[in-house]
């Protein structure tokens, strides 16, 4: 039987164990009478996410899309990313306004046989993500240092001693290393995106207007919901719901209220980057490859190796692969994270800290060191952007839930889903489900 969810305070929540307890309440945030005073205490959460929007994995989709159908799936970018923001503000609501992950959620609310096998299916999209992520990272050390893929993907995975390093110091200095990283993707492929002289009036088109192919060309729909499932990831409502916890503010109604508001603010603005970035590599794609005939480029490597002699601009290359090194590392870390989270909240597993880390991350590392080892340097466009896709088909097993618990008032009370939200919220929970389901159907019947 589900276990009821009774009263959101903070001595409740202690009794049901906390999420990420470590950190939980650990950063001060300003009651200063200055909006952006306010605002800058929570921000850090939502760039903590948005670094899964612009992971190795969405690389290989947009080069892909780009290099393939020019500025064509640039919607499905817009659109995605739109998608995201909405639940992420619902995985907000979760954390603050009942104070749960949803993991946590999930536990007290489903059943055991549900709750074990929404574990299952969350573990497997973290798999997939670090997949991705990982071998993102080791290819950009191969490309840069010549590093064999397999040894780069070793080295790639000690990013947990970074992780406890840096938390150890302060939760703050984590997502400050990561706003960095993220500056620096954002700002490496600004200049990338110079470099190739896009043609602005097709990319305005294609970003609000999408292709009518879109849903008839198999190839098309399979990059398109790639690109979904590179863009909105499970495990990021997983973890957002436990990093807005992270900020110390009043555990009252109006605290709550006030919390919500800010970190909504928090990740809009860091989507908006994630958006510029995953736009800006199909940008760069279309410009570069599409336009010069080189219509098949989908290997990081092909791209890393064209992007100088096609530009005329030497250290086009070295600056891709730099950007490639920063988003792999970036996501692997965060990737950690939701481990650490879907684990905890699941499972309700009481371990020493570097035990969590060192499971969690052996759970994604293991699948991508075996993939490696078997693929080798071949095949990792399709290896990455099939990590994409099984990432898509995971993703209503998490927006499912995430929709009906925010949806409750029993669970949220007055931070309950109004009206126009919660029938925003299943429409686009149905369009993720429809579009994965036709996407299933097209490949085992062929249509």
């Amino acid at each position: 039987m589900a276990t009821q969810i009774t009263g959101t305070t903070k001595a409740g929540v202690a009794e049901r164990g906390t999420s990420m307890p470590e950190v939980f309440s650990s950063v001060q945030v300003s009651r200063s009478p200055q909006f952006w005073r306010r605002l800058l205490g929570f921000l850090g959460p939502g760039f903590l996410i948005s670094v899964g929007y612009m992971d190795p994995g969405n690389w290989a989709t947009d080069l892909a899309a780009g290099s393939r159908y020019g500025y064509s799936l640039l919607f499905v970018i817009m659109l995605s990313n739109l998608m995201a923001i909405l639940l992420q503000s619902l995985a907000i609501k979760v954390g603050v306004g009942a104070e749960l992950d949803l993991a946590q959620a999930c536990r007290a609310q489903l059943s055991r046989p549900v709750n074990f096998g929404l574990w299952v299916l969350a573990e497997i999209a973290i798999a997939a993500c670090d997949l991705a992520e990982v071998i993102g990272s080791a290819i950009a050390l191969q490309l840069l240092f010549h590093i064999p893929l397999l040894v780069g993907v070793v080295i790639t995975s000690i990013d947990v001693l970074l992780i406890l390093l840096l938390e150890h110091r302060g939760f703050r200095y984590l997502e400050a290393l990561v706003m960095v990283l993220i500056g620096t993707i954002a700002v490496l492929f600004g200049i990338e995106m110079v470099l190739s002289r896009p043609e602005f009036a097709p990319i305005l088109k294609h970003l609000f207007v999408p292709s009518s192919q879109l849903l008839t060309n198999p190839g098309m729909l399979y990059i398109g919901i790639g690109i979904l499932g590179a863009t909105v990831m499970p495990h990021n409502l997983y973890l957002h719901s436990s990093l807005v916890q992270t900020r110390n503010y009043p555990r009252t109604d109006a605290g709550k209220r006030e919390a919500i508001r800010f970190a909504n603010f928090d990740s809009a603005i860091a989507l908006t980057m994630a958006l510029f970035v995953n736009a800006a590599i199909l940008i760069v794609a279309a410009a570069v490859f599409h336009r010069s005939g080189h219509t098949e480029v989908a290997e990081i490597e092909d791209a890393y190796r064209l992007l100088s002699p096609l530009l005329g601009v030497t250290g086009a290359g070295a600056i891709f692969a730099i950007a490639l090194l920063a988003s792999g590392q970036n996501s692997t870390l965060t990737g950690t994270l939701a481990g650490q989270v879907v684990m905890e909240g699941f499972l309700h597993i009481s371990l020493p800290k570097w035990k969590r880390r060192l499971i969690t991350r052996l759970f994604a590392i293991v699948p991508t060191v075996i993939v490696v080892a078997l693929y080798g340097e071949h095949g990792t466009a399709r290896l990455l952007i099939l990590s994409q896709v099984i990432l898509s088909m995971q993703l209503s097993f998490a927006v499912f839930p995430l929709v009906a618990f925010t949806s409750n008032p029993r669970i949220m009370r007055q931070f309950v889903n109004s009206m126009p939200l919660k029938i925003a919220a299943w429409v686009v929970a149905i369009v993720i489900a429809g579009l994965n389901l036709w996407l299933l159907i097209q490949i085992f019947f062929g249509i």
